[in-house]
């Protein structure tokens, strides 16, 4: 059985419900979702994280990039570009990178901005450069994907995204971003059992 990593980092919710959405996906595939997240990180270095988050998916670990046969990332756009604590943990991945851990398995990528043009493709491109120096193999939605014609809201190429809106709650995923949550996770999901 494959077992897929969706990995993500939430401050809000968008980014934590698209990757219960792309789960779905991963397992209508036939696959195993394996979902996790990445702690915060804070400005001041004694402040630490205990080992296992109070609520919600545990901490990534090195050991599920080894393990996984794909591996799906998620984070909320900050100026373009992921969030920080995803950025941190992914600096923290030389080890395997020198082992070729993550080597010709597949990849994609899904974000979340407060505003339609907040930076989604700019952050879906900028993630997607740590999985090309691990050697991984780059799955986006195609065009054949209805529903990247049709969405009003979030939804690109380079990877499934939502528009959040600049409420004090995020707003719910559309029809549309949950239609290309579960293709992408069913893509990746495909990819990893054609590899194997």
């Amino acid at each position: 059985m494959n077992d897929i990593l969706v990995l993500y980092y939430s401050r809000n919710g968008s980014v934590a419900a698209m990757a219960r959405e792309i789960c779905r996906g991963v397992e209508a595939a036939g696959a195993v979702a394996r979902l996790r997240t990445v702690p915060p990180v804070s400005t001041v270095t004694e402040a630490t994280q205990p080992e296992v988050p109070q609520d919600g998916p545990v901490y990534v670990s090195h050991d599920d990039l080894r393990e996984c046969s794909g591996l799906i990332l998620g984070s909320p756009t900050r100026f373009g570009n992921m969030a920080a604590p995803m950025k941190y943990f992914l600096d923290s991945t030389s080890g395997p990178w020198m082992s070729g851990a993550l080597a010709n398995k597949p990849a994609a990528v899904f974000t979340s901005t407060s505003t339609m043009h907040g930076g989604q493709e700019s952050t879906l491109l900028t993630m997607l450069l740590p999985l090309l120096h691990h050697g991984m193999l780059v799955a986006g939605i195609p065009y054949t994907e209805p529903a990247l014609s049709s969405t009003q809201s979030g939804g690109t190429p380079y990877g499934a995204s939502h528009v959040a809106g600049t409420g004090s709650s995020p707003a719910v995923l559309t029809r549309d971003e949950i239609t290309l949550c579960h293709a992408l996770g069913r893509r990746v999901a495909q990819f990893a059992q054609k590899l194997a």
